[in-house]
């Protein structure tokens, strides 16, 4: 016969589950929630009225689309917070010797069209800002952003920091875009933005003559 120690008599025996088994009523709520779940999933369609879900209808939902497509409402200086403050800075003025400023920054206050050509195609090369050379390569935006995001940015940059140009608008950023949908590479650096540079002053000269000056007959056909 064995003989149990005085220590193990002392003991407390093992609990049982079965004497404390969850109540009925709490087995049959977790019942009734799970069947109310599956049978709501199964039953609910996109087209099911905005009042059982979050009150949004699809016009709603669509609003920020909406808004990017027609150039409506885009916020340039949100844009430039989380695409290029990174490298030139909330200031606009760089890293020193490393990306260049924005603040009066030749480039950035010159030729619209060479400014989107920069952040629609990237660069790639050394730049001179302000007398200082930097070399270095900017990302091409032109698959990131779309026209009137582009242009916003662009507005922003021209208008911050004690810049003074005029805006960019979504349609010279698609005309620039257009223009160069077959190009693979980015800009080769200050070598080749010169040469964009001079298509854009020659294109903006050869149109001032026309809307500068009328022709002998229009004279004449004013004085009458």
């Amino acid at each position: 016969m064995t003989t149990i120690p005085p220590q193990q008599q002392r003991e407390n025996p093992e609990p049982d589950e079965s004497l404390n088994p969850i109540p009925w009523f709490v087995i049959l709520l977790t019942g009734l929630l799970l069947a109310f779940g599956v049978i709501y999933i199964a039953r609910s369609a996109i087209t099911n009225a905005p009042a059982l879900g979050d009150d949004r209808v699809v016009a709603e939902l669509q609003v920020a689309a909406q808004r990017v497509a027609t150039g409506a409402a885009v916020d340039g200086a949100a844009l430039f917070a989380s695409h290029c403050a990174a490298c030139h800075q909330a200031t606009g003025l760089g890293l020193p010797g490393v990306f260049p400023p924005l603040a009066r920054s030749e480039w950035v206050l010159g030729a619209d069209t060479v400014l989107a050509a920069i952040v629609l195609h990237g660069l790639s090369g050394s730049l001179t800002v302000e007398g200082k050379t930097y070399a270095g390569a900017m990302p091409a935006f032109a698959a990131q952003l779309q026209d009137a995001e582009i242009a916003a940015v662009l507005s922003h940059e021209r208008s911050s920091w004690g810049n003074q140009a005029p805006a960019v608008s979504e349609t010279t950023v698609a005309a620039v875009r257009k223009s160069g949908a077959a190009r693979t590479t980015p800009i080769a650096g200050e070598k080749e933005l010169l040469q964009l540079k001079q298509a854009a002053l020659a294109g903006t000269s050869a149109a001032a003559p026309a809307s500068a000056s009328p022709t002998p007959a229009a004279a004449s056909a004013g004085r009458r």
